[in-house]
Order: C-alpha cells, then structure tokens, then sequence
C-alpha cells in the first residue's frame, strides 16, 4: 500500500489562535478553501484546517510555549491543474496583503528544466512555514512514474 499524506502540525506562540483566529480562518479559508474546526487536544483547543471534508488531509495548528520558527523557505506544496489557477490564488493574496501587510508573497520566474515547467508564488501568513503555490505543464506526454 502506498505512504499517504495525513496532515502537518504547526505549533504558535501562545495566544496566537485566540488573537489570531479569525485572520487565520478567513485567509486560509477563502485562498484554498480550507474549512476551520476547533479540536480539543492535550488540555487546550487546536485550530484543525481542512482542505476537503472527504479527505483525512489536514494542518493542525497548536499553542506552544516554544514554537516552531522556520526562519528559511521551509514549505508545504500545493499543486493546482494550471496557470491561472495559480495565477487566481496570487491574486487573492495580493488582496489580503493590501488589507493586511503581514501576508508575505514571493513571486518566481517559471523553471523550465526539460518539457516540463513550473509556475509558482511562495505565500506566508501567520503561520510558521510557507506555502508552494503551483502548477506543473508538461510539454509533451508526462513521463511515466517508476514504482
């Protein structure tokens, strides 16, 4: 059976969900869709976002005295079916960063390495890592994946 991806746990400061929540929510939720649940785990409540209730893919974020601190481009990809698509997604986080500067974008040249390119932005809002927001087009057929 193959490995599939389940979820990521981010931890924040403390006082974060509650100061927070509501930006968090509202950015994630209307740039990819995520829905937000309140999960209570080890004596406090988590913030659980979902991209598909369907699915059992989530990003769990946690209060923690110590917090994670990615000062790098540590990220998690999101692949969509094509440029406009992530063209959109830029759009909408170019909106949210007029309203509120604390939106981080890091626009990319496309990378052509062969038939195959990459259309990408980085985006990061309060949360510790950045996201790969992307698509991938294949000139020709798309190779075959070798298991």
């Amino acid at each position: 059976m193959p490995l599939r991806f389940n979820h990521m746990e981010l931890t924040l400061p403390k006082g974060a969900l509650t100061h927070d929540r509501e930006a968090i929510t509202g950015f994630y939720g209307q740039v990819f869709g995520f829905g937000a649940i309140d999960v209570p785990l080890f004596d406090q409540t988590g913030l659980l976002l979902q991209s598909d209730p369907e699915t059992s893919h989530f990003i769990l974020l946690m209060e923690q005295d110590e917090p994670l601190r990615s000062p790098g481009y540590d990220h998690l990809g999101f692949l969509l079916d094509s440029r406009a698509e992530v063209d959109a997604k830029l759009a909408l986080c170019k909106e949210w960063q007029a309203r509120d500067p604390r939106v981080q974008i890091k626009e990319y040249e496309d990378l052509a390495t062969g038939a195959t390119t990459v259309h990408a932005f980085y985006v990061r809002y309060l949360l510790p890592i950045w996201f790969d927001v992307q698509s991938i087009e294949h000139a020709g057929p798309i190779p075959a994946r070798e298991d």
